[in-house]
């Protein structure tokens, strides 16, 4: 069969490990916060757990738009035309003209943020209008969080160039300087306020500066410190142009959790903070793989484009593809069968009690039901933007938004906050889907052989292992009654016992790491 280029498999693998690994240590120490948060907000004991989530969800969104989204998938793009023409000159003055006009946007943006701080709570959570208390709080936070939109979507702009260039490390271990501020705030600040949770919003604030002052020293080291011009140049305008439709579609995913929030604050108190809680799990795999692998096949991918070779484009994205299936699928089984034993040992504690374990673990199953969904977006959406094609995907996420909407509307009401997961879950496969069947339809993506024999195996092997843990991990009021150490050693038990029975199950099925190499997928036998 026809090799995917050995080097180029493992230099790609290795960026994605490297990027995973420092997702991973951001994610643990981002658990670490989330245990603090359970224990000081709780969940369902008041207001102060659900008025932060929607201060701290409100400039996210922005952000996600405006820096990890958009932005990102247009900028990285021209970037690579930019670094292909292989001049220097040339690329420094397109960042330093992006980096001053997207610097401007961004504080006008977050200017009219502060000061209708108000008005966006009214409209994102209108649940909690009746509730004087929560919405002055929460507008009172907002106030706080807000601009660090501007200070993270300029992080997310320096880490697309330091991606492109291939140092994909500091970008990725950027995130957990978000997550040391806040646990500082957590445990050193918060005991001293009259008002404690006002301490998790001044360390948003803190985590931006922080963030943002990490990454200069590395951008100097590729001699793309961005100097402050303000001109609309050529490269500027294509970057605009771009996120136009970018917008659109980044928006998407984002209005969506913004959607569910604002159905969720017209349920019972805790409802937010159940969504919150099982969407942090659900992340974890996501970024530390899905992400983390979309992050690596962006750069690689425009630079196929850049150079005019479809084959091997088509060829990356299969590789890339198939290592989702390898990764999502027992991740997936593994959240829905452990979602329980999970939530008792990281959040059961104090104020967060047996109920909010018992809720969150449902909204948790549903989520993780759509992780493979999720997955697949992050790594088939970089086959269009590499090729400077905004417009498709947004078009797709316009589609998977109104498919959200409808299945949350009909949902909610009879399954309450689990609804509303289960309704992102499934429109994320919409979503998927249309990625899927546009990128063949266009002859972008064709689709190598082995494909029937390989997911066989890897759904075959997630069953084993979802068999192994439904059966020996024991009872939820097991776990609840038990003592901290005594969760955590069992926990990290059940959790090594399934990797090794997936693996065991790929090879008893036939299934090598060689396979994931090979660009043509001979029958296994």
């Amino acid at each position: 069969p026809r090799e995917f280029p050995a080097q180029v498999s493992k230099k790609l693998l290795q960026s994605t490990v490297v990027t995973g690994s420092m997702t991973l240590i951001s994610r643990v120490i981002g658990l670490v916060r989330d245990i603090l948060f359970a224990r000081l907000l709780g969940a369902s004991a008041g207001v102060s757990a659900d008025a932060f989530y929607v201060a701290f969800a409100i400039p996210n969104f922005f952000r996600r738009i405006f820096g990890e989204g958009a932005f990102s998938q247009a900028f990285v793009p021209v970037l690579s035309d930019y670094r292909h023409q292989d001049d220097q000159e040339a690329t420094q003055a397109f960042v330093s003209h992006m980096a001053s006009v997207f610097a401007g946007l961004l504080f006008l943006v977050t200017l009219v943020g502060v000061l209708a701080a108000p008005v966006l709570v009214w409209i994102l959570a209108p649940g909690f209008v009746d509730e004087a208390d929560k919405f002055d709080l929460t507008v009172q936070m907002l106030r706080i969080t807000f601009p660090y939109l501007m200070f993270i979507s300029l992080v997310a702009m320096a880490a697309g160039i330091l991606n492109a260039y291939g140092k994909f490390a500091a970008a990725a271990f950027t995130p957990v300087f978000l997550n040391i501020a806040l646990i500082i705030a957590a445990a050193v600040v918060a005991p001293r306020m009259e008002q404690p949770v006002l301490a998790l919003a001044w360390g948003v604030f803190a985590a931006g500066l922080i963030q943002l002052g990490f990454q200069l020293p590395f951008l100097h080291g590729v001699r793309l410190l961005p100097r402050l011009r303000f001109r609309m140049d050529e490269g500027v305008k294509r970057v605009f142009r771009l996120m136009g439709p970018a917008i659109i579609g980044s928006s998407m995913a984002q209005i969506n959790m913004l959607v569910n929030r604002l159905l969720a604050s017209f349920l019972v108190t805790g409802s937010v903070s159940w969504l919150y809680y099982s969407d942090r799990l659900m992340e974890f795999p996501l970024g530390v793989f899905g992400i983390a692998l979309a992050t690596v096949i962006l750069p690689s991918l425009s630079r196929k484009h850049a150079q005019a070779s479809p084959e091997e484009f088509s060829r990356l994205l299969d590789w890339a593809l198939r290592w989702v299936f390898v990764i999502a699928l027992p991740a997936s089984v593994g959240l829905v069968v452990l979602a329980r034993p999970i939530l008792a040992t990281l959040f059961q504690y104090q104020a967060f009690n047996a109920l909010d374990v018992e809720m969150t673990a449902q909204a948790l199953m549903a989520f993780a039901a759509g992780l493979p969904a999720f997955i697949l977006v992050k790594v088939l959406a970089p086959g269009f933007f590499a090729r400077q094609d905004t417009r498709t995907p947004a078009r797709i996420a316009v589609i998977a938004f109104g498919t959200n909407i409808a299945l949350s509307l009909l949902l909610v009401w009879s399954l309450k906050h689990v609804g509303l997961a289960l309704a992102i879950s499934l429109a994320s496969y919409v979503n998927a889907g249309l990625l899927f069947r546009q990128l063949v339809r266009e002859q972008v993506y064709d689709p190598l052989g082995g494909w029937p024999g390989f997911l066989l195996r890897v759904v075959g092997a997630s069953i084993l292992m979802g068999l192994v843990l439904v059966v020996f991990s024991g009872e939820t009021t097991a776990w609840l009654q038990a003592d901290v150490w005594t969760r955590i050693t069992r926990l990290s038990l059940w959790v090594s016992v399934g990797v090794t029975t997936y693996a065991a199950g790929l090879a008893i099925l036939g299934l090598r790491p060689r396979h994931l190499q090979q660009a043509k997928i001979q029958p296994l036998t």
